[in-house]
């Protein structure tokens, strides 16, 4: 495994045959040809890590799957270079999923589209629809575009974890988590920690409304702000990263808006004073930060091996409703 770092410094054992270099242009083209050979690379976004894959390699996407030990029926998010590509994964796009990509793009969401015949099923798990995204993160929109210039099409991408398992949002959390699981070809980028934390959030555009099947850092004021549509609520099942009941889950028991005992793990915006004997693992400013710390914060609950965390949740209707649908899968446990 090669570990490519934006900063000079030691990731990892090098013993295991790992070295670290600079996320230079040569490094980030190298990436892109073993994406195309059919290698994995993890990279970083703004909302978590992603482990890529040349989304049109079957044998490559079926790697994902295997290092992630993830359902086979489970359908990926392709990450592409820029708005126009959508064009090659979707059709039958409406003028209110066109308005959100110019919005929103690059950016913390993925739009869920009718796809076209390059999206394999291998991508869609079997569904009509493709869920598509463009990061908003330098390296990621560099290595894309690299990834492109050679003919690639776009980068299935789901979060660089072992499935229903906490995201990593530092290069060295994918490391831990999935380090055993990765071929010496395979590569990790350090782009450093995630800007947002979150997943991002996931928007059906086959209706004639969008339709949030994830929430994440677009807001639906700010969908219906860009659409003129009212979000709906509708029935039916489209199968989406991240929509178990029991996900985002760390070792340790989460216990929601009670009261830690001297020794469980503590989570709540820093206004909330520390209760006697609880360990502080994150004391967040505000909504935007408490989402950037959490995921970082119960790694940590793991690392100190603390059997119950509680959390604060916050309020609100920004991000909060993200970091809310977040811990509420994460008490359920794994």
């Amino acid at each position: 495994m090669v570990i490519f770092s934006q900063k000079p410094g030691i990731i990892g054992d090098m013993s295991q045959g790992q070295f670290i270099s600079f996320c230079t242009a040569d490094a980030l083209a190298r990436a892109a040809q073993d994406l195309k050979s059919g290698a994995l690379v993890a990279f970083p976004t703004e909302t978590v890590y992603g482990l890529g894959a040349d989304a049109t390699n079957a044998e490559a996407v079926a790697r994902i799957y295997n290092v992630k030990g993830r359902p086979a029926d489970h359908p990926l998010i392709v990450h592409l270079a820029d708005m126009q590509d959508v064009t090659d994964w979707a059709s039958d796009i409406p003028d209110y999923a066109i308005d959100l990509a110019r919005a929103f793009w690059p950016g913390p969401m993925t739009l869920i589209l009718p796809r076209t015949d390059l999206a394999k099923d291998f991508i869609t798990g079997g569904q009509a629809t493709v869920g598509l995204r463009v990061p908003d993160h330098t390296l990621a929109l560099a290595l894309l575009q690299e990834f492109k210039k050679i003919g690639g099409k776009g980068l299935a991408a789901p979060s660089a974890n072992r499935f229903g398992q906490v995201s990593p949002t530092t290069a060295s959390a994918v490391q831990e988590e999935l380090g055993d699981f990765f071929d010496e070809k395979d590569v990790i980028l350090d782009g450093g920690q995630s800007s947002v934390g979150l997943e991002s959030t996931i928007i059906d555009c086959t209706a004639s409304a969008p339709r949030i099947l994830r929430p994440g850092a677009i807001t639906i004021e700010m969908i219906e702000e860009v659409t003129g549509l009212k979000v709906e609520d509708r029935d039916e099942v489209i199968r989406v990263s991240g929509s178990l009941e029991n996900h985002y889950a760390p070792s340790a028991q989460i216990l929601l808006d009670g009261h830690p005992r001297p020794g469980d793990g503590y989570i709540a915006l820093k206004s909330y004073p520390t209760p006697e004997g609880a360990i502080r693992l994150a004391a967040p400013v505000d909504n935007e930060d408490f989402a950037r710390q959490l995921y970082s914060a119960l790694r940590e609950a793991d690392a100190q091996e603390i059997e119950l965390v509680v959390v604060v949740q916050p309020e609100g209707t920004d991000i909060a409703i993200a970091i809310r649908d977040r811990l509420k899968r994460a008490s359920q446990g794994r």
